[in-house]
């Protein structure tokens, strides 16, 4: 396979030689968010068609060899992942960095990492409409459980206070429904051995578990 030479203006086709500078078209939606974000715009000349340029470059004989560029995908392949320097990868005892940030490093430099999504405006206007109102209806759904709540709480409170003043008999009833004694049976139940969450616990639940009996 023919190696890629370096060539002089004067080896180049006439027509590319002689070709006038022509400017590149902007589209209207690149000049459209230009004017919207004030990005300066700077048309650069439209350069030659490169099958042109390889066709003929391959067919000429080679002269000299040409040493090959480093392209952008081995340059950021090339790019180490690693949180820590030099210096500190030689010293067995030197302080190692998060593997979770290394990740994130790695996935985000990646040669192969898709580019990150650019939302047009209309396009954006619905991403940030469609946000907004589930932020709303999250927002009206914490305001219902919490009223549901407030309204639970006070038809206790109120059904406690009937029971202590309005039960005729000075509030024993009361006083025993109140009384705690005898509900944990002298151990810590399983029930309230981990904080009550929505979730289950990363161990799981012991199945197996069973309740000690006191001992007379």
């Amino acid at each position: 396979m023919p190696s890629i030479t370096s060539t002089s203006p004067s080896s180049l086709p006439q027509e590319i030689q002689h070709s006038p500078r022509t400017m590149r078209p902007l589209s209207p939606v690149l000049a459209s968010l230009a004017n919207v974000f004030r990005i300066p715009l700077s048309q650069a000349p439209a350069r030659p068609a490169i099958s042109r340029l390889s066709n003929d470059l391959l067919i000429r004989k080679p002269t000299a060899p040409v040493q090959p560029a480093a392209s952008a995908a081995a340059v950021i392949g090339s790019r180490p992942f690693s949180t820590t320097s030099a210096l500190l990868k030689r010293n067995k005892n030197a302080p190692r960095g998060d593997k979770r940030i290394t990740l994130i490093r790695y996935f985000l430099w990646h040669p192969l990492t898709p580019r990150p999504l650019r939302f047009s405006r209309t396009r954006y206007l619905r991403h940030w409409t469609i946000h907004r109102a589930w932020q709303l209806y999250q927002a009206q759904q914490r305001r219902a459980r919490q009223l549901e709540l407030q309204r639970q709480w006070q038809a206790m409170n109120a059904a406690c206070e009937e029971l202590r003043t309005g039960a005729g008999d000075g509030g024993k009833l009361f006083r025993i429904s109140m009384n705690k004694r005898g509900v944990y049976r002298d151990m810590f139940p399983i029930e309230y051995g981990r904080m009550q969450t929505e979730g289950p616990s990363k161990e799981g639940w012991n199945h197996e578990w069973k309740r000690m009996e006191k001992k007379y």
